[in-house]
């Protein structure tokens, strides 16, 4: 379970300090096929890797979150690995020009990622890191 923050302003009000792994899918899902154009959905992946370099740096930093969310909630460390392999070889393959923005297109690394960590938090006697 997600650590829990009281805080006092006016009135309590209380904040989670992780997000939970809906909350992570709904942010792959803007990165990898929020819109569609003639059938093809795409993401905010896909449009940022126009920009070079800026683009798949926010990219990376958004997957990388993503990751590091994982890390908490308790992934094992196989699928840390293979989650981190997607987000190296989106980042690697998105900084071609034009190559990697179709690539982005196609290759939805941000919602892989969510399938194997929700497959992988679903097993029996997960632990959650802090």
């Amino acid at each position: 379970m997600a650590p829990t923050i009281t805080m006092r302003r006016g009135r309590d009000r209380t904040y989670s300090a992780a997000p939970s792994t809906a909350e992570l899918d709904k942010l792959a899902h803007l990165l990898d096929s929020k819109f569609s154009f003639m059938g093809i959905r795409f993401g905010l992946d896909s449009i940022l890797g126009i920009v070079p370099g800026i683009g798949d740096a926010a990219g990376l930093a958004i997957s990388a979150y993503i990751l590091g969310q994982g890390y908490r909630m308790g992934a094992r460390k196989r699928t840390l690995a293979r989650m981190a392999m997607n987000v190296a070889g989106d980042t690697v393959v998105g900084s071609i020009p034009l190559v990697g923005t179709v690539a982005d297109v196609f290759w939805k690394a941000n919602n892989s990622n969510m399938r194997m960590l929700k497959r992988d938090l679903a097993r029996p006697g997960v632990v959650r890191r802090h």
